[in-house]
């Protein structure tokens, strides 16, 4: 578990740069001292947040679909051109839902396992070479507080946040002994576009916010935790409030107790 007292000159590569989280982990990663990687599908967004970080000119813009596997070698490659080392992989860019199962197509349902799976197994893989050539770096997953309960209206994504959190835990078994670092991020409501952006049954994105979203954490705060937390050398990482907490807390004493409270709670 390595810690750092600076990020000053580390390379950071962000995935789902272009907003939300991914947004915020930039901007505190700059004020750290690092140089960041930004990736998204959309280059104009990643510019715009580019030049808003502290000294813009340090930090890189790279368009890519992570879902694209021939775009995200040529990411890679674009990376160690330019940085020639990558200390920090952020694997950040994710795809919500709300739906009932029942109402879930097979073909959403495989969409969101692409996004918040799939392409996270993908791009660390594609990466993990150098890591393991450095003998250092870490590797960063925005997992979820659904990926350790399972919500109504969620459970695509609960599953895949919850499978991209063993494959971690595996992944940190493996390289233990390689000065590689693992560490999954569980946040709960943070104030972002995702549960606008979040999927339907039907595959579209639902198009508006929810109330435990538009009152939760504020983007910033979440990233100034999780930064701290990561130079700390934190490996598991929960953000959130009471509730959320309280309910990570209920699912390691007594699952049972869990199920009962998930019922009886409104949330969509």
């Amino acid at each position: 578990m390595a810690k750092l007292d600076s990020l000053e000159n580390k390379v950071v590569w962000i995935t789902g740069a272009s907003s939300g989280l991914g947004k915020a982990l930039a901007q505190e990663c700059a004020l750290q001292g690092a140089q960041v990687v930004l990736t998204a599908r959309r280059i104009d967004e990643l510019e715009k947040v580019r030049v808003g970080l502290l000294n813009p000119d340090l930090h890189l813009s790279i368009c890519a679909d992570i879902t694209n596997e021939a775009q995200v070698l040529h990411a890679y490659e674009q990376v160690l051109a330019a940085k020639g080392r990558i200390d920090w992989l952020i694997n950040n860019a994710g795809l919500s839902q709300r739906a009932l199962i029942t109402e879930t197509t097979m073909q959403t349902e495989r969409t969101i396992m692409e996004v918040d799976y799939f392409s996270q197994v993908f791009l660390t893989k594609t990466v993990l070479p150098t890591l393991l050539k450095q003998k250092s770096g870490r590797v960063v997953f925005v997992s979820s507080i659904a990926g350790l309960l399972g919500t109504q209206y969620r459970a695509s994504y609960s599953a895949a946040k919850a499978a991209i959190h063993m494959w971690a835990n595996s992944l940190r078994a493996e390289v233990a002994e390689d000065g590689v670092d693992v560490s999954v991020v569980f946040p709960g409501f943070v104030k972002t576009n995702v549960s606008i952006n979040a999927l339907n049954g039907v595959g579209q994105a639902q198009g508006f916010d929810n109330e435990a979203t538009a009152n939760g954490l504020e983007a910033d705060e979440f990233a100034q935790y999780t930064v701290k937390s990561l130079m700390q050398g934190d490996e598991y990482i929960v953000i959130g409030g009471r509730k959320e907490k309280l309910g990570v807390l209920v699912s390691r004493l007594s699952p049972s107790a869990l199920y009962r409270m998930i019922r009886k709670a409104k949330v969509k």
